[in-house]
């Protein structure tokens, strides 16, 4: 790779990678906000709230695959200048955002069935049904600017995202201490007004980020939000067969984290908290490498899109390189400031949360080794998605996360005896793996592609 080229292409993808990393952490922190507070209600609180503050997030981020294909195609369709492509996929990705917010509304408000079949206590059902209730009307808003965030990467306009998500998530902050600790002659609606408060912050980010659109003159040209189109099958045909996949990919990836959270909740209130606490920190650093996957996913597309498979292989690259870099400083910094994060969240002088800070502490440490393999992966297969290659990273998945990970971690929580330490150990083993394959799969089919093009 030359140099000169490397260069470009890096400060290519920082320009779009770092709003959108931004972006990602302000808006991440809408969660990790809400979990600061629910400590704040008790540890009982913290504990069903967290729970259902994480297995939302992860299951937004799972239907949020599907209009993920948005982003993918309309980068494929910029990068072969096929403009005219652009204002169809935009207005049946907001029809896509509608068809799959509905089912999953209905589902957040019959949780309490889902939490009990689960095995959950009876008393992390009650507090986290009532959070469920208050985030569900925040499901369309979200999908809806999830699309055209990648829409308009496309169109190398991130910048606007930070700024958009800065203010949604200061608007979060007040709502919440407004509506979950009553002040102001308000009632104290507890979790449920912290579900009520993010919902309302994702209702103003999305109408912030339709008025920028409305306005913008370089969009002027394709004015999808003009005039009527009624859903069309092919295209919404062809993004859910783009979309698909990587929801399932993603299916596979959360659902072991989720799946381990559940694990957690079975060997107590204490453990379950601390497995919260240290889920919420690194989800928080996470968002980083996720905003990274973003930009990747169109900086490939772009060069797909223009028939240039050199070009796409080193925008890889150089993604990778940049998360590695990434995570490893924040691998170190998590190290330091473990005991200084746990107190974010709950009193570490107090006696009765010994257990907890223990745990948590202990929790961390395996999480700061395993930093940047498992951002690796994420990004390297969101490059895979910029090719469109989608349904073979669903195999690679199932293996690395399920038949790895959930495997070694039962087996060394359950019949070793490592607790929740041999869960984190074996979700981490999991999407190291997972990193493994990704990155081997993404080499080969680059090189096959770059050969059979003659270069």
């Amino acid at each position: 790779l030359a140099k000169s080229d490397v260069a470009l292409e890096t400060r290519a993808f920082l320009n779009l990678a770092i709003p959108l990393a931004i972006a990602q952490v302000a808006q991440f922190a809408v969660s990790f906000v809400d979990t600061i507070m629910m400590g704040h209600l008790g540890t009982a609180s913290l504990a069903a709230g967290g729970l259902a503050s994480g297995t939302f997030q992860m299951a937004l981020t799972v239907i949020t695959g599907f209009v993920m294909s948005v982003g993918v195609l309309a980068a494929e369709a910029y990068g072969a200048d096929k403009k005219h492509r652009l204002t169809g996929l935009a207005r049946q990705g907001l029809w896509l955002s509608l068809l799959l917010a509905v089912p999953f509304m209905l589902l957040l408000t019959q949780m309490t069935s889902v939490l009990t079949f689960l095995q959950q206590p009876a008393t992390v059902v009650n507090l986290a049904q009532r959070y469920y209730s208050g985030i569900a009307f925040g499901v369309l808003p979200a999908l809806g600017f999830a699309m055209l965030r990648g829409y308009l990467s496309a169109f190398s306009l991130a910048g606007v995202v930070t700024g958009v998500v800065a203010i949604g998530t200061a608007f979060n902050i007040a709502c919440n201490y407004v509506l979950g600790f009553g002040k102001f002659g308000f009632p104290r609606l507890g979790l449920l007004g912290l579900g009520i408060g993010s919902s309302l912050s994702l209702w103003l980010m999305l109408l912030l980020f339709s008025l920028y659109i409305l306005r913008h003159p370089e969009l002027n040209q394709y004015q999808f939000w003009r005039g009527w189109q009624y859903p069309n099958r092919k295209i919404l045909r062809r993004l859910a067969t783009v979309g698909a996949p990587i929801s399932l990919t993603l299916i596979l990836e959360l659902g072991m984290f989720t799946t381990l959270a559940f694990m957690a909740g079975s060997l107590g209130t204490e453990v379950l908290a601390a497995h919260q606490i240290s889920f919420q920190v690194i989800a928080l650093i996470f968002m980083v490498p996720i905003g990274m996957s973003q930009a990747v996913t169109t900086r490939v597309g772009l060069w797909f899109g223009r028939g240039d498979i050199s070009g796409a292989r080193r925008a890889g690259l150089v993604a990778a390189g940049a998360v590695a870099i990434f995570l490893g400083v924040s691998a170190i910094a998590l190290f330091t400031f473990r005991p200084l994060l746990i107190g974010l969240f709950i009193d570490r002088q107090d006696a009765r949360s010994a257990e907890v800070v223990a745990i948590a502490m202990n929790l961390l440490l395996i999480a700061s080794m395993s930093q940047v393999p498992d951002g690796v992966q994420r990004v390297v297969m969101s490059a895979l998605y910029g090719l469109q290659d989608t349904r073979v990273p669903v195999i690679l998945s199932a293996i690395a996360f399920w038949g790895i990970g959930i495997t070694s971690g039962y087996v060394l929580c359950f019949l070793v005896g490592w607790d929740a330490v041999g869960l984190w150990i074996g979700q981490y083993t999991g999407s190291a793996v997972a990193g493994a394959m990704f990155i081997g799969r993404f080499y080969s089919l680059t090189r096959r592609r770059f050969s059979s093009a003659g270069r």
